[in-house]
């Protein structure tokens, strides 16, 4: 998904500051880097300032407009100082990184930077889904490009790492008729136990149900439990046995 996350620099007119957005996108292990309109080209500056990151400047995509370089975007999000005079939603950087995560796994999105003296245009603004503002101390809020990349691609890292958290951690649950064999299991266990009295069975097994749909069991719970109860059946009479196999 990270593949999918490019980075675009709008207009640039230090080579320095490109490899500087190399060097910070390739920590937070973005690859991408588009140049839009830019005003020099990547040099030995920007190598030297890439320091191990030279292969994103030797693949870099330079376009002419930044409409060119998120022409095939789904999403785009372009840093922004909040606008009095451009009202346009706005997200904080941990926003921007969980839209550009989640976004990502379906096709290619864009962050977009703009000119290291004045920023985007208001046109450019407004090619862009959402803004997104990093909330400097207000007395000194001066943070050069890279800083800037740094931050949001820090965010979308972590957010792209929570996705993947979140993946390897879900479980499967038992379908329905899983279930309800499980329940018969269980009733049929709990029956020859005389834990429920077979004519005078009450509530047991209904609040038993409520009791593992709240705690919403997962399929390898639920086949441990279902060996607990096999190893219960196996020491019952052996006259039992038979009630066993219809579960």
């Amino acid at each position: 998904m990270l593949s999918n996350i490019r980075v675009v620099l709008v207009g640039t007119s230090h080579p320095g500051n490109i490899g500087s957005t190399a060097r910070a996108m390739k920590t937070m292990g973005l690859s991408n880097l588009y140049l839009a309109g830019p005003r020099v080209q990547p040099d030995g500056q920007s190598i030297a300032l890439a320091a191990g990151a030279a292969d994103l400047i030797k693949d870099i995509t330079i376009v002419d407009s930044l409409t060119e370089a998120i022409k095939d975007c789904s999403l785009v999000i372009a840093t922004s100082a909040r606008s009095r005079t451009l009202d346009w939603p706005m997200l904080v950087p941990k926003e921007a990184g969980e839209k550009l995560a989640l976004e990502s796994a379906k096709g290619p999105v864009a962050i977009v930077f703009g000119r290291e003296n004045h920023g985007l245009s208001n046109e450019e603004l407004q090619e862009c889904t959402y803004h997104v503002s990093i909330p400097a101390n207000p007395e000194y809020s001066s943070l050069n490009l890279a800083q800037a990349v740094q931050i949001i691609c820090y965010e979308t890292r972590m957010a792209h790492l929570a996705l993947d958290e979140q993946e390897a951690i879900e479980e499967e649950y038992p379908l329905s008729e899983d279930l309800q064999r499980f329940y018969v299991h269980l009733e049929s266990t709990l029956t020859k136990t005389n834990f429920i009295i077979k004519n005078h069975p009450g509530q047991i097994m209904t609040k038993l149900k409520r009791l593992f749909s709240r705690a919403r069991i997962e399929t390898a719970e639920m086949n441990i439990l279902r060996g607990i109860l096999t190893s219960i059946d196996k020491k019952m009479p052996q006259e039992n046995s038979k009630d066993d196999k219809a579960s």
